[in-house]
């Protein structure tokens, strides 16, 4: 890598005790052929913060102390701490652009990847936090033991705002407690958004009187900034109580704005992650979805997806579990390259098991991520061999028969739509 620049050592200090004040990040850090590693961790603090390739003289005691820190190198696991006037309070555009910027792509590194940060109360307070938590959720529910359903329709787009909604009507109407949009369903030619939310409260508030329990709908509203404000005030008017954004591919600044708007319309967010394996599904490389549910979390989502462990999408049981973990708890425990969190009261968020479910799986999912989980499943309800009302019914069918701890194949003897499932479906974990 030719001549080693000994400044970028200047962000070392082994010594450093990090203040109560400091953002601290925890990175993967693999240098690239020939480059030594204290020079590789050098550069990513001093491009994270105020260094750049050369030493300038414009960088004056004053300026230095705002300087990175990387205090820990085990391997090629490192901890840098940042001071937090570094940062903007408030703005997670800016916050992210120093740790999760430039970095990524320096040709020291062959590999970089940001494993978790450890938010500081300066911070933290500068961000609103979910509004409902777990608790609020259910209270909309008024069901507070077993798991929250929810089923998107399929195919997940090409249906009119008259299919969609008669699906989701029969859904209702079979057991199922919320109606999902699909990440990819907006305000298309063939479905347009105002048209189909409409028609869906409607049948929403059709299929509530007639099974006497609450329903609500998660109605993706991710577009531009304004369009998205527009679309959860018609949301909000028409009685419903949730939005669904796409919150990467809206941005933390699009999240930020409509979090600000739903504590006003007193709406609940449902997070699709919709776009996270680019960055996160690489262990060594990009940013972890550990990191992105902290984030989430302090900017105020009430719902997130986390997976499954046995459906059809990429995440392990201890990835899956740890992410519910950092959703629910209220103090996280820092091991291995992970930082832990106090979340000074911030509510919790009510993660969403989703990807490949069926009633037939739906035990291992529930012993795996026990009650408090939202169970959501799309082909599972609408492939049912009778239909999607007998879908709905199905998968509510195999909750309660987790609940009552009672084989499935037992509690489908009295139950034909968990029968008509569990003959169709069997027990195959979806790939």
């Amino acid at each position: 890598m030719g001549e080693a620049h000994t400044w970028y050592l200047d962000f070392i200090n082994k010594n450093y005790v990090p203040a109560e004040s400091d953002l601290i990040c925890a990175f993967r850090v693999e240098p690239s052929e020939g480059m030594p590693m204290e020079e590789a961790v050098g550069r990513v603090a001093s491009e994270s913060s105020n260094g750049t390739w050369t030493e300038v003289t414009t960088m004056k005691p004053r300026i230095r102390k705002l300087s990175a820190k990387a205090f820990r190198i085990d391997g090629y696991h490192v901890n840098i701490a940042y001071p937090i006037d570094l940062f903007e309070p408030g703005n997670m555009p800016q916050i992210f652009s120093s740790i999760a910027g430039n970095i990524f792509g320096m040709k020291a590194l062959k590999n970089l990847r940001l494993d978790d940060v450890k938010w500081p109360k300066k911070i933290m307070a500068s961000f609103k936090g979910p509004q409902f938590g777990i608790k609020g959720i259910r209270g909309i529910f008024r069901e507070y033991k077993r798991p929250l359903t929810a089923t998107v329709p399929k195919p997940k787009v090409g249906m009119t705002p008259v299919e969609h909604a008669k699906v989701g009507y029969e859904a209702w109407v079979g057991g199922i407690d919320l109606l999902k949009d699909d990440e990819n369903l907006t305000s298309q030619n063939f479905n347009k958004f105002g048209e189909r939310a409409r028609l869906a409260m409607r049948l929403r508030d059709k299929a509530e009187k007639e099974t006497g329990e609450k329903k609500s709908y998660l109605i993706n509203v991710s577009a531009e900034t304004k369009e998205m404000v527009k679309r959860a005030r018609l949301a909000a008017d028409l009685g419903c109580e949730y939005i669904m954004v796409d919150i990467l591919t809206v941005g933390w600044a699009g999240l930020q704005t409509v979090r600000d708007e739903s504590k006003d319309l007193k709406l609940a967010i449902h997070a699709h992650r919709a776009f996270h394996s680019t960055f996160t599904r690489n262990p060594h490389h990009g940013v972890s979805m550990l990191v992105l549910a902290k984030v989430a979390r302090l900017i105020g989502i009430d719902q997130m997806h986390i997976g499954t462990v046995i459906g059809k999408l990429v995440g392990d049981k201890a990835e899956v579990q740890g992410l519910k973990e950092i959703l629910q708890g209220r103090v996280i425990k820092s091991h291995d390259n992970f930082l832990g969190q106090k979340w000074e009261g911030k509510k919790d968020v009510f993660p969403v098991s989703s990807g490949g479910l069926h009633p037939g799986i739906i035990p291992d999912v529930i012993s795996i991520l026990g009650n408090d989980i939202v169970i959501q499943a799309g082909g599972g309800v609408d492939g049912h061999p009778d239909g999607v009302r007998a879908g709905a019914a199905a998968l509510r069918q195999s909750i309660e028969a987790s609940m009552e701890k009672l084989p499935l194949a037992e509690y489908a003897e009295k139950h034909k739509e968990l029968r008509r499932a569990l003959e169709h479906w069997g027990y195959v974990k979806p790939v």
